[in-house]
């Protein structure tokens, strides 16, 4: 039994595929025993929800950086005072979401995040689901043919998929604000199969919102095997899904994992505070 604030953690998975929901436990308040076990539940689980976690923004940033150090994001400004914590919002009156496609953040950077926090502050009476994806899974379940042609290969990511519909549509229309200082656009190329730097476990490593081309090759030869990999990686099997409350912290390593905001909740509002943590470049197989 552990002491403390960790004696009465629970880990409870939430799916046959990744996912665990945290109770019996303060965030803000937790002992070095109760955040080694967690830390470890996040590598075997990859996704962790915490219920009821009343964290101020200095007590969310103080939980982000025992995980790492947080880094912030390119394209919308963080709140005031607490540059790296974005606020992910959709208004009432707004059609459009951020984040409702299928992909693992910023891949378009050099050095992608290593895990992804989310709490939510406030959430619709019903919808705003996150789905989540396990890319272990999609990634062990390909043919040895299809791994072999993987191996090797590298993704080219970049921000100018799919940004015009997020910056007109939704940044320009919400609460949220563009930063004025972000790249026109940002590309980087990852190799198509990650090595887990931590678990050493492979995972399929291209997302349908940033992956245009695999390098060396034009866009239209990519794209019948980028297509088969998009549809691939996500199947039913491979996902769980969270349902948000005010007071649910989720974090999930964006190292193997890709997620999908689902907006089914036109004409109410849901506001969410994001930290990602510092990466470093992918390794390859």
């Amino acid at each position: 039994m552990m002491d403390g604030a960790s004696q009465s953690l629970a880990i409870q998975p939430i799916s046959g595929a990744l996912g665990a929901e945290v109770s019996g436990i303060d965030l803000a308040r937790m002992d070095e025993a109760a955040f080694a076990a967690i830390h470890q539940a996040f590598l075997d689980h990859q996704l962790l929800v915490f219920r009821g976690q009343g964290l101020a923004p200095a007590d969310y940033v103080a939980l982000a950086r025992r995980f790492g150090a947080p880094a912030e994001y390119p394209f919308a400004k963080g709140l005031e005072g607490f540059p790296e914590i974005t606020m992910i919002a959709k208004e009432a009156d707004q059609t459009s979401n951020f984040g409702g496609m299928w992909h693992s953040d910023t891949t378009y950077k050099p050095d992608p995040p290593k895990a992804t926090m989310l709490k939510a502050v406030e959430t619709p009476p019903a919808g705003g689901d996150t789905l989540f994806a396990c890319q272990y899974r999609a990634y062990e379940t390909l043919s040895d043919g299809m791994k072999a042609v993987l191996r090797g290969l590298k993704g080219v990511s970049s921000s100018a998929k799919n940004a015009s519909a997020l910056r007109t549509a939704h940044l320009a229309t919400g609460s949220m604000s563009a930063s004025e200082k972000a790249a026109d656009v940002l590309t980087a190329s990852h190799p198509a199969v990650r090595r887990h730097p931590e678990t050493g476990r492979l995972a399929l490593y291209v997302n349908r919102s940033h992956t245009v081309a695999f390098e060396g090759m034009t866009e239209a030869e990519s794209a019948p095997l980028l297509d088969y990999l998009f549809e691939h990686q996500v199947q039913p099997e491979f996902t769980a899904r969270v349902r948000w409350e005010p007071g649910t912290v989720v974090i999930w390593d964006n190292r193997c994992m890709q997620h999908c905001a689902v907006n089914d909740y036109d004409g109410h509002r849901r506001e969410m505070w994001r930290i990602t943590l510092e990466g470093q470049v992918p390794d390859g197989v």
